[in-house]
């Protein structure tokens, strides 16, 4: 052979590998059939309108079906009071007063609003003194990246002591410790998002959910046996255990399932970061607004680790405060019959939670060189309603769908129909447990106030199970367990757009399908893991909690 014949035949040959291996890098991998489906629930999802327009649409649709309904004649029978529950019409000229006359208040008083603007007011002195950047550089440097899910989502399933706050804080922190360790911010949200809000019936340490439930389980358990009571932790073994458990489930799912789909959302988030950072660099600001990227993680200054220990002090004085005012008698914030659960700092902890930021944030400022004088505070503040200001536009729809959806009664009378068929079905007691469950968790799309639902179904149910020798405190557990992994994909949650407000921040493209795609896999995995770990439980005779029968 020829020199020219082997240059050409080695032309040939290594064309046909650069050939070969081009044909291989171009052809991704093959997604599995769950990851289809999510990608098209995605698609579908995204050509809904603009959150806004939806809610809007949405509110029409009540106000059209609240007549329909109302003039069909509809009713139900609350088993609470024996009151008749008939469907409101919303289209009539009281209606229309109505609507236009509280809408304001509707706005005003919707339940995210005040509590994100309070909380960001603290978070935002937190975060542009750089305190959670360095918090979060130190975290991520010393977790893997899957104890990172697993830290994140079980403070999340136990962050719900902090109530609706824990969903405020923990999205914008999700998503800067995910960014910094080079992952998707949105996963991080995401995470943060689903572990707060669809664990929120269970938790390492009892909160304001235990005693509110169990009063009301009581008092339907009372309708059969007036001497019976029901302890306020009487499911806390159960409920411990299940934090654990859901976060660990939160965490397979994620690295499973939801880091795939995030991956496409990589290059949009670093273009929209690189965006953020060449305005901050224009309007020379650009260390104020730096956002952690994945830096040098062990590049932690000495100065930002003595500002992050001042901080460190700062925070357990500040809860040690918080707890005193809470525990100790003749204090101005006493629970009602003494109870620190039912204390104003329990309740309104959104309060004391913005505090505490604010007091971590000014002190790491100080020590830490990145804040000079008190008259910084104030910008810095009024950088977090800056932030929000796209919530805001979100919520003033969404408050008035909402608003208008509770007064049709059409979500009430669903909840009491609903259970006056589980209690006409007779069916074995598993399968009864499945159908109850499966029942709360639709529902809880249309009502999702798990006391407001409790409330309406606890005087059927309970009586019900507790004829069928079934303990009002296992009724009430089941009902924890359908009540809040359903949380995050209803859009009637408060906070399902909030998250989406948040998410939008990292990657402008994403609607109401890119939230979907990615809840309703974690939602479901709960569901069915949860309601299983329960039968394993039940079937042993372990007591779901102290004074709790076993069976």
């Amino acid at each position: 052979m020829t020199e020219t014949e082997a240059a050409t035949t080695a032309k040939k040959t290594n064309g046909s590998s650069t050939s070969a291996a081009d044909d291989t890098q171009e052809k991704p991998p093959k997604n599995g059939p769950m990851i289809r489906a999510l990608s098209v629930v995605e698609v579908l999802g995204n050509k809904l309108p603009d959150p806004f327009w939806l809610f809007v649409i949405l509110a029409g649709a009540v106000v059209a079906l609240s007549a329909l309904l109302s003039s069909i004649g509809i009713t139900a029978v609350n088993p609470a009071d024996g009151e008749e529950v008939a469907i409101q019409n919303l289209l009539t000229p009281e209606g229309a007063q109505r609507m236009v006359g509280e809408a304001v208040e509707n706005f005003a008083t919707f339940p995210p609003l005040g509590v994100v603007i309070t909380v960001l007011l603290g978070v935002a002195v937190a975060e542009r003194t750089g305190l959670i950047n360095t918090a979060v550089k130190l975290v991520v440097s010393r977790v893997s990246a899957g104890w990172l899910t697993f830290v994140l989502a079980l403070a999340g399933v136990t962050g719900s002591v902090a109530s609706d706050a824990i969903v405020v804080v923990l999205i914008p922190l999700g998503a800067a410790a995910f960014k910094a360790a080079g992952r998707s911010a949105v996963l991080g949200a995401v995470i943060a998002f689903v572990s707060s809000s669809a664990g929120f019936n269970a938790s390492l340490v009892v909160n304001l959910t235990d005693p509110l439930l169990g009063g009301i389980t009581q008092s339907a358990a009372q309708l059969v046996d007036p001497e019976y009571t029901v302890s306020p932790i009487a499911n806390y073994f159960f409920s411990a255990a299940s934090a654990v458990v859901l976060a660990l489930v939160i965490t397979v799912v994620s690295e499973l399932v939801l880091t795939k789909l995030s991956k496409r959302y990589e290059a949009d988030e670093l273009s929209q970061q690189e965006a953020a950072e060449q305005a901050a660099d224009e309007n020379g600001n650009g260390d104020e607004a730096e956002t952690l990227t994945e830096e040098d993680l062990s590049s932690t200054s000495p100065r930002e680790i003595k500002g992050l220990v001042a901080a460190m002090i700062a925070l357990a004085i500040g809860l040690a405060i918080y707890f005193t005012l809470m525990f100790m008698p003749n204090t101005p914030f006493p629970g009602e019959d003494g109870s620190p659960l039912t204390s104003v700092l329990i309740s309104g902890v959104a309060v004391p939670i913005a505090l505490l930021f604010f007091l971590c944030g000014s002190v790491y400022g100080w020590v830490a060189g990145t804040l000079s004088k008190p008259s910084d505070i104030p910008p810095m503040m009024a950088s977090a309603i800056t932030q929000v200001a796209p919530l805001i536009v979100l919520f003033f729809a969404a408050s008035q769908f909402i608003a208008w959806f509770d007064w049709s009664n059409m979500g009430t009378v669903l909840a009491i129909k609903g259970s006056e068929f589980l209690g006409d079905a007779g069916v074995p007691t598993v399968v009864l447990f499945a159908g109850f469950v499966l029942l709360v968790a639709v529902v809880n799309i249309l009502i999702t106030s798990g006391s407001a639902q409790w409330t309406l179904t606890a005087p059927v149910v309970v009586p019900m199970f507790m004829y069928l020798s079934i303990p009002p405190e296992t009724t009430q557990m089941l009902f924890r367990i359908g009540d809040s992994p359903s949380n995050v994909v209803s859009p009637l949650n408060p906070f399902f757009a909030m998250t989406l407000g948040f998410m939008q921040r990292w990657y402008p493209k994403a609607g109401i399908g890119t939230l979907m795609s990615l809840t309703i896999p974690v939602s479901l995995a709960m569901l069915v893991v949860w309601f299983l770990f329960f039968l394993a439980w039940w079937g042993l005779g372990i007591p779901l909690g102290p004074g709790s029968p076993t069976r």
